[in-house]
């Protein structure tokens, strides 16, 4: 009995990881984090030209104002980007939290409002970059001021990075840090943008973690002719081989290929959808089924039709210069978006098979987002997500994710950073409609920042905080 006894007190007086931390006075972080998203907002990094340096060291400042250093680095004086750090005991490999400071250009022709002067409206706050990336920016300024404020001690450095050049120049941002400042963020584990919380009639139903992504591996393709008078057919005719080439690699269906996130993530999603999805996302693994359900994919829902192989996309064809000439050569662009795993020189050997035209020459686009293994979905960081969700979001579901487009997180994922992307709540109505990311009144419902500050502060200490 008295073992019994002194097993039970011992258990009951372990601490939990929460024990002693402070009380969070969540609407004074809700003020301070809009103000400071109100100002990154306000801040034209449209890129091109950038301009990134200024809102670095706006945020420099405010976190230099609680006495956390942070340093500039840049390859171009005007995009700079900014590294924070609050060290811990050194007893576990540091932990980066990544988020980017530039954003795609805007028509404000197009906007209901200016694009860089935030607008509230409706429950939503508007402006270029609210979901794309300053929202993430935001959050992981404030996460830095509370950890800092809180004096929370700490297992691992927590570094918090803001770079440049996300938007299509890595060499400016990620990239530059990974060639030149590696030791400044390396870390085992990565958080970032990437990821959607979505809501169904108000309520969380599941929260996607973006743990790989497609590489783009574009490539022009070139089709040569004789050329001649447009009066004379010729059958060799530079335009009619290209259209032909691009019909057919618009018609090529690339073998489909699950890994461990896409199994897992149609897997988990079947839990939670109706039955008639469900057992079409089970029956993908079917190979006498498979044929029929990837054509409804590819029909109703792209997104997953996607996920599932490497996808040829025609972009731009360009061919000709007078209604009566024949062109000696015609050239069009193609998208490719290659799963993790993809070898480019082997598809693109099974690209000139599909063609079968000698006429028509492949030439690879540079490729900028390097290729890397997907991050784990058994080990400390994602089951910290897990538990997350499950404490902000009872009853949804975490879904481990591919994302379609890229992001900063192949660069540091292709050094073997753990990488893990997260996202603000989004209703499901407004995902992939506009206003969202990259489009014409992008917008964040107001109360998901504060949400997205919350989740990252939990998840920050479940993994680097000190039991």
């Amino acid at each position: 009995m008295r073992i019994v006894i002194v097993s039970f007190c011992l258990l009951v007086a372990r601490p939990s990881p929460a024990a002693d931390l402070p009380e969070i006075d969540w609407p004074e972080v809700e003020r301070e984090a809009q103000v400071h998203f109100a100002a990154l907002l306000g801040i034209d990094t449209s890129s091109p030209p950038g301009n990134e340096t200024e809102a670095a060291r706006y945020l420099q400042a405010a976190l230099e104002n609680v006495g956390v250093a942070a340093e500039l680095f840049a390859l171009e004086e005007a995009r700079a980007n900014l590294v924070a750090r609050i060290g811990g005991n050194g007893s576990k490999r540091p932990i980066l939290i990544m988020a980017h400071t530039d954003v795609v250009g805007a028509e404000p022709a197009n906007w209901s409002s200016d694009p860089f002067t935030p607008t509230r409206r409706d429950g939503y706050i508007y402006g270029r970059g609210a979901i794309d990336d300053k929202d993430t920016v935001a959050a992981g300024l404030m996460l830095m001021l509370m950890l800092k404020r809180h004096g929370i001690r700490l297992d691992r450095d927590v570094i918090f990075l803001a770079e440049a050049g996300e938007e299509g120049t890595p060499e400016l941002g990620a990239q530059f840090m990974v060639d030149n400042h590696w030791d400044a963020i390396d870390a085992e584990y990565c958080l970032a943008e990437g990821g959607t919380t979505v809501s169904v009639n108000a309520k969380v139903s599941y929260v996607a973690i973006a743990t790989t992504e497609k590489f783009p591996m574009r490539v022009r393709l070139i089709a040569r002719g004789t050329a001649g008078h447009g009066s004379i057919p010729r059958i060799d005719n530079a335009v009619t081989t290209l259209a032909t080439a691009v019909a057919k690699l618009g018609d090529w269906q690339p073998p489909m290929r699950l890994n461990e996130t896409t199994a897992a993530y149609f897997e988990r999603l079947a839990t939670i959808s109706s039955a008639e999805d469900a057992a079409r996302y089970a029956a993908l693994q079917d190979p006498g089924q498979r044929p029929s359900i990837e054509r409804y994919l590819a029909e109703h829902e792209p997104q997953h039709y996607s996920l599932l192989r490497t996808s040829v996309v025609p972009t731009v064809m360009n061919a000709g210069f007078r209604m009566n000439v024949i062109p000696t050569e015609g050239e069009a662009i193609l998208d490719i978006r290659a799963l993790p795993d993809e070898q480019p020189e082997a598809f693109y050997a099974d690209m000139a098979a599909v063609i079968n035209d000698p006429r028509v020459e492949i030439e690879p686009l540079p490729i900028y987002r390097p290729p890397g293994p997907p991050s784990g979905i058994d080990n400390e960081m994602f089951r910290a997500l897990e538990a997350v969700t499950a404490r902000m979001y009872p009853g949804a579901v975490t879904l481990p994710a591919m994302l379609t487009g890229a992001t900063d997180m192949a660069n540091v994922r292709a050094k073997g950073m753990q990488c893990y992307g997260l996202g603000p709540v989004q209703d499901i109505a407004d995902i992939g409609n506009a206003g969202g990311a990259h489009g014409d009144d992008e917008r964040i419902a107001e109360g998901s920042l504060l949400e997205l500050v919350q989740f990252l502060w939990y998840a920050i200490l479940e993994v680097a905080a000190e039991p």
